[in-house]
């Protein structure tokens, strides 16, 4: 079985900081991480492979020449290939411009049995990637996937939705997007690690992959950013400790004064 993982490097959003007067990231001195959800799509994709004998994980991903760090991490848990798709044509592309450029790589690479991809990626939070990709090569797609079970050309996937969850079947080819209550990601091995880095990760420019310019980039996008900022911080709270009725009687009145109540 041949399995495909879809996969972003993303700044940690704990170390997020905006400038205040360009709105834009703040990524100096900011570590870069493989996107979570990634993560657990990337795990899927290993376990399928340890129980099913002579399936092979490839890693694709779409970023600056820097990515080649989370690539190599994904090797070490266990990806047998790794492709990042980078050039300076591809800069600027949306999250439509993205899924085609990534689709048409996956279209060259051809022959797959599953492409899994996180949900959504912590820098964007769209959602979006993942299911466009589906739409661009034309196979089915099942979103949200909480457990995934595999019976030969069929997949059986747990969708998770606000008040349950919804059970899917679909023949393979399939994409799907994977959540956090998946499954929880391995970590490297030291043999893992000493591995990764005897193996190639394969760029991809521009040349590389057959898209039309007019659809990639800035040029190629639909859709933009037009403005991101943080919100300003509210007041420090404040805490009333104790039960009794005087603390009680005061929770009430601020609460009245703030006519919450």
């Amino acid at each position: 079985m041949k399995l495909i993982v879809c996969i972003k490097q993303v700044p940690d959003t704990a170390e997020v900081k905006l400038d205040p007067k360009t709105g834009r990231l703040i990524r100096d001195g900011v570590p870069s991480i493989i996107n979570p959800d990634d993560k657990n799509a990337l795990e899927a994709a290993l376990r399928i492979k340890d129980e099913n004998e002579g399936s092979t994980v490839t890693v694709v991903s779409m970023g600056p020449q820097q990515a080649d760090i989370a690539m190599r991490e994904a090797l070490a848990m266990g990806a047998d290939e790794a492709i990042l798709i980078s050039g300076r044509e591809f800069g600027g592309s949306d999250t439509w411009a993205t899924s085609y450029i990534i689709a048409t790589a996956l279209k060259k690479i051809g022959d797959y049995d599953m492409i899994l991809c996180g949900r959504q990626a912590i820098d964007g939070d769209t959602a979006q990637v993942g299911p466009q990709i589906a739409e661009q090569l034309g196979i089915a797609q099942i979103t949200y996937a909480r457990d995934i079970k595999l019976n030969g050309r069929t997949v059986t996937v747990e969708r998770m939705l606000e008040d349950g969850f919804q059970v899917v079947e679909a023949e393979l080819p399939v994409l799907i997007t994977a959540i956090k209550e998946l499954n929880t990601p391995r970590y490297m091995t030291p043999r893992g690690i000493y591995k990764a880095y005897e193996k190639q990760v394969k760029i991809w420019g521009f040349a590389d992959v057959p898209v039309d310019e007019a659809k990639i980039g800035l040029k190629g996008s639909p859709t933009n950013v037009n403005k991101t900022f943080s919100p300003e911080q509210k007041g420090k709270g404040e805490m009333l400790e104790g039960a009794d009725r005087n603390t009680v009687k005061t929770l009430v009145e601020k609460l009245a004064e703030k006519h919450l109540l």
